[in-house]
């Protein structure tokens, strides 16, 4: 078929593998779309975005303004949770080519009767479309410009705004060059800004030796909540295996009265959709969840497709595991690690129809449960279209629920496992120490095309990570870390108490906790109170206050005369919240330098008027007159978050 169309669309974007995905959003959050749209020759063309969700009928359309060199841009905001899709349409424009071209004769004074009567062809076109009175307004052009008396009037209407006003909202369409439709994922705002904190439940008993149970977990909500955190992970609560069960410091031995490792997940006392006995019952969990609700703390659960050896899927669906030729099977490894607690799960089996179909019941018994939030362990271990699969069914009736990827392995396949559905991504911020590391990093997250669907999520520590800058470390460097991931990210997550207590000993040369809490029950004084816990609460209560921290694309690193310094600005989308982070590097020595302000970046204030900022970390508030300012941090407190005040 011939294509008669004259306006060429291309590089569409956002846009992720040619539309494959779908990009990200939260609820009210916008989609800046740009596009190259051209035509042939000289006519004006016409540029929209349409846009929809997936459960309306009508096709929501916003105009797009050229810019520089043919290249388009509109934006528009996603209301609702679920898909969305959009398309660019682009076409050549005749009737505002036409009032164009007789608003250029009339200036060089040419008579334009003939292109008068040109234009009433381009009235009638829209004249259906319009209002009673637009209509009346449009009658009376086509009787002037059918009139010679009525010269001078007929002129002045056809170049009127009020015409072009009309041909601009009422377009006639025609050989419309239209997209492919892109798809948009929205999720609801904790997709975008959470505050995460994991414990081990097993370790909050009061009494040294017990084994601590939901009701234990219970009494320590209020401490997660009064800290900030809105969100409060589990490792696995299953039964843990009892066949070759590690021992403490991950000993392939386990002495008697060893607990094991949550996540050698199953025994004879059940599988993934039971509670470990000792933690509590199903009911139990079920009003620690409610509870911690009330509070406007979420529980995530930790999704991990392994198994014990003892796991009832052994024997119930061998099929599902990776026999040797011998009878023995293949253990988890990643060497040197090994992990003979645990049994992979084997995605090429023939029965893995029913193997999908059983990890979707177990998200969706646990959904059934009150969990909207998981936190999947090694995901790049398992096939990417499998999570595709599964997490589109999942959203699919329950929108609410979030994943988080804890894939610690190369860029690509984080980013693959972000396309394919997860809603956040444990990330590597956990290894960057220097000014330079952070910004490149941030500035790969935030300015390239990752920014449109990775959504990350910052974490100083875990259970499995005890970083080497970490060991040993003093309270300035713990501040440092948690108010970089904190502010850096909107997404942010600390492995507590070990992180506020600063526990840090480690395995001898290993970034790995000793006495690792994987393995045995520790016992913590929950009612310390130190000062890192206090500038951790105080952060978290600036992150619900200001919108520019609760989203992480909006950032610009500042210049400033240190490399023991870090600076950033930022902000929100209507920049109604501005925000100032400094931060130290350096957790021994004081540091100072001048930081420039980046004025031309600052929503608009008076000529001649200071900016003001409010410290809310010391409560204390400046006018800077200058664009370079003197900035100094000491140990003790090393960062401002300066509030941006009109």
């Amino acid at each position: 078929m011939l294509n008669q169309r004259r306006v060429v669309i291309d590089y569409v974007s956002p846009v992720l593998n040619h539309g494959e995905f779908p990009i990200k959003r939260v609820v009210n959050e916008v989609v800046n779309v740009d596009a190259h749209i051209f035509g042939d020759g000289h006519d004006l063309i016409g540029a929209s975005v349409l846009f929809k969700h997936e459960n309306a009928r009508k096709w929501n359309e916003v105009r797009m303004k050229p810019g520089f060199n043919d290249e388009w841009h509109v934006s528009f905001y996603v209301e609702k949770q679920g898909y969305y899709e959009y398309k660019v349409e682009g076409w050549i424009d005749h009737a505002l080519t036409w009032q164009h071209g007789i608003k250029r004769k009339i200036e060089d004074r040419q008579r334009v009767t003939s292109e008068l009567l040109e234009g009433v062809k381009f009235i009638e076109a829209i004249y259906k479309r319009l209002s009673a009175d637009d209509r009346a307004y449009l009658d009376h052009l086509k009787k002037i410009f059918n009139d010679e008396n009525s010269y001078d009037n007929a002129i002045s209407e056809a170049v009127s705004d009020r015409l072009y006003h009309l041909f601009y909202i009422f377009p006639d369409k025609k050989l419309v060059n239209s997209t492919k439709n892109y798809k948009i994922y929205v999720d609801r705002l904790k997709a975008r800004f959470s505050t995460w904190y994991e414990f081990f439940p097993r370790s909050a008993s009061e009494k040294e030796g017990v084994h601590g149970t939901f009701k234990d977990c219970e009494k320590l909500l209020p401490r997660v909540a009064e800290m900030g955190f809105d969100t409060l992970y589990f490792p696995p609560v299953h039964p843990i295996g009892e066949v070759n069960r590690k021992g403490k410091n991950n000993s392939t031995n386990a002495a008697p009265g060893d607990v094991g490792s949550p996540w050698g997940i199953g025994s004879r006392l059940g599988g993934h959709k039971d509670i470990h006995p000792e933690l509590g019952s199903l009911k139990d969990f079920k009003l620690l969840i409610k509870k911690a609700n009330k509070m406007g703390v979420e529980i995530a659960m930790d999704f991990a497709l392994q198994v014990a050896p003892d796991h009832p899927w052994v024997k119930e669906h061998p099929e599902w595991f990776k026999w040797r030729p011998d009878g023995t099977v293949q253990y988890a490894e990643n060497p040197p690690k090994k992990y003979q607690d645990i049994l992979p799960i084997h995605f090429e089996s023939e029965g893995y129809e029913d193997l999908w179909q059983e990890s979707l019941d177990i998200l969706l018994y646990w959904i059934d449960q009150g969990i909207n939030i998981f936190r999947v362990d090694n995901p790049h271990t398992k096939p990417f279209y499998f999570w595709n699969w599964i997490i589109r069914k999942i959203k699919k009736d329950h929108p609410d629920v979030l994943f988080l990827a804890e894939a610690f392995t190369n860029p690509k396949v984080m980013q693959q496992l972000a396309k394919q559905g997860f809603t956040q991504s444990y990330t590597y911020f956990t290894w960057r120490e220097s000014k330079h590391e952070l910004i490149e990093y941030v500035e790969e997250l935030t300015k390239t095309e990752q920014r449109e669907y990775m959504r990350p999520n910052f974490w100083p520590n875990t259970p499995d990570i005890n970083p080497y800058h970490l060991q040993g470390a003093n309270e300035s460097k713990y501040i440092q870390r948690y108010a970089l991931a904190a502010t850096l990210s909107s997404n942010v997550g600390i492995y507590g108490p070990v992180f506020e207590y600063m526990i840090s000993a480690p395995l001898p040369n290993r970034e790995e906790y000793l006495n690792s809490e994987k393995f045995q029950i520790a016992h913590y004084d929950w009612n310390l109170k130190n000062n890192l816990i206090s500038v951790i609460t105080k952060i978290n209560q600036i992150r619900k206050e200001e919108e520019a921290l609760q989203q992480t694309n909006h950032i610009k690193f500042c210049q400033i005369e240190n490399d023991n310094l870090i600076a950033f600005y930022k902000w929100n989308d209507d920049k109604s919240s501005e925000i100032l982070v400094v931060v130290s590097l350096d957790a021994y020595n004081t540091q100072s330098g001048t930081m420039q302000l980046p004025l031309s970046d600052l929503k608009e204030t008076e000529p001649g008027r200071p900016v003001q900022v409010y410290d809310f970390m010391t409560g204390n508030s400046y006018n800077w007159y200058e664009e370079w300012n003197y900035i100094e941090l000491q140990p003790g407190l090393p960062l401002h978050i300066f509030k941006i005040n009109k």
